[in-house]
């Protein structure tokens, strides 16, 4: 079998690419062949993968949950899906949480050399993929505007200070969604869509699932022009969701589950996929289930 392996320099702190030589060494105890690519830009890692579906039998790669979504951008698409292995390098790591991936090289080497394959579900959006979140509103975009430099310097706290600074107006816009019979109409600060468990380093959706061909849904419900006491009843909803789960009761958030949804929303909302800045306005969304190769911890129960 042969492999490449692909790394972004700059994710986390960067230490991936003092480990260079270390990780090709043990690649090579499983793969005949293994190349090295090191990205250089935003996008590059999607053309990259892209490439590599075509002639490689396995891609290993590291990053975050940003490299991961541009990874799959690559492969998603591809007639046959090579084997994908993680090292997670990023501030976050949503998805090897859920996975229970780990952040140590030495030890996600270990898995990618002796786990198990299995077929996860991705979610494509319009003509866009995402592997674990897909959302909009309040936050949602400190993930990708929030400076490199700060990330390394202060961790996933650097998160929670550019969501501070940007999103506490908490702004109001209609959403509607449509889930087959199902409609909903209503003014909102967050909508959130979940594939995997984990979202901001929060244990949120403990019950979802990688391989159930469904994503739950969560929408904080909010009043067109609200007073003051109604913006802190949002902040408190929110904060519910996050500290307590998706399956905690709270009247300001309304749920979904299901494989397939259409929601509408004005121009001007921007959808964050993985962490990542994606498109705008009206979506339709599906699960394609079963569709990612991808190695995992040997003997991992719910994935």
């Amino acid at each position: 079998m042969n492999c490449i392996f692909i790394y972004n320099p700059v994710s986390g702190k960067g230490r991936i690419r003092k480990k260079i030589k270390y990780v090709v060494d043990k690649l090579r105890e499983k793969y005949e062949i293994v190349d090295v690519y090191e990205t250089r830009a935003c996008g590059d890692m999607t053309a990259a993968a892209r490439e590599a579906a075509k002639k490689y039998d396995a891609i290993v790669f590291s990053g975050g949950d940003g490299s991961f979504n541009e990874v799959l951008q690559g492969v998603a698409s591809a007639e046959i899906m090579p084997e994908l292995g993680y090292i997670p390098s990023g501030t976050v790591n949503d998805i090897a949480h859920s996975l229970h991936i780990p952040k140590n090289i030495r030890r996600a080497l270990k898995v990618i050399l002796g786990g198990e394959n299995v077929m996860l579900d991705c979610v494509k959006v319009n003509e866009r993929y995402a592997m674990y979140v897909v959302a909009a509103g309040a936050f949602t975009s400190a993930t990708y505007t929030t400076p490199q430099s700060q990330k390394k310097l202060i961790g996933r706290m650097a998160y929670g200070l550019e969501g501070i600074k940007k999103n506490m107006r908490f702004d109001v816009f209609p959403v509607e969604v449509r889930n087959g019979n199902e409609t909903v109409n209503t003014q909102s600060v967050f909508v959130l869509l979940m594939n995997g468990r984990y979202v901001a380093g929060m244990h949120i959706n403990k019950k979802g699932s990688f391989a159930d061909g469904k994503l739950e849904i969560a929408l904080v419900k909010q009043t067109k022009n609200p007073t003051f006491l109604k913006r802190i009843r949002a902040y408190i909803a929110l904060a519910r969701l996050f500290l307590f789960g998706y399956k905690f009761k709270e009247k300001q958030i309304v749920r979904f589950e299901g494989s397939e949804f259409e929601i509408f929303v004005p121009e001007n909302v921007i959808w964050n996929f993985d962490g990542e800045k994606g498109i705008s306005g009206n979506v339709k969304i599906q699960v394609l289930p079963k569709k990612i190769n991808m190695i995992v911890p040997k003997g991992l129960k719910n994935i």
